[in-house]
C-alpha cells in the first residue's frame, strides 16, 4: 500500500503536465488581426492549430502576429485561393479573405 500511493501521485502529475504541454502545444501563440467592416480591427488571441476559422462577414488585410504560419483562404472553410502569411507579417489591407488556418 506505501508503494501504490506514491505510483498514482507520480502518474497523476505526469498525466496533468502532459495534458499541459499539449493545450500549449495546439494553440499559435499571440494574435491574428483583420480589418473588418467599416474597417474595423477584430482579433483573436492563441488561435487553435489546424482549425478552420470562417469570419462571420468581410475581412480584410490580416496581420498575423502569432509565432504559427497561417494561410488565409478566399473562400469560406479554408477553401479558394490559399494565401500563407508568415508570423509576424500582414496582408496588404486590400487583400480580402473569408477564412484561415494556422498551424
Amino acid at each position: 500500500m506505501r508503494v501504490f500511493r506514491p505510483v498514482v501521485v507520480a502518474l497523476a502529475g505526469l498525466t496533468f503536465a502532459s495534458t499541459l504541454f499539449m493545450g500549449e502545444a495546439t494553440a499559435a501563440k499571440g494574435s491574428f488581426i483583420w480589418l473588418g467592416p467599416k474597417g474595423r480591427s477584430y482579433l483573436v488571441e492563441n488561435p487553435p492549430n489546424g482549425r478552420c476559422l470562417t469570419m462571420g462577414q468581410h475581412a480584410r488585410g490580416g496581420h498575423n502576429a502569432t509565432k504559427t504560419p497561417a494561410v488565409l483562404f478566399s473562400g469560406k472553410k479554408c477553401k479558394g485561393r490559399a494565401t500563407p502569411l508568415a508570423p509576424g507579417k500582414k496582408a496588404p489591407s486590400s487583400a480580402t479573405f473569408s477564412s484561415v488556418r494556422f498551424g
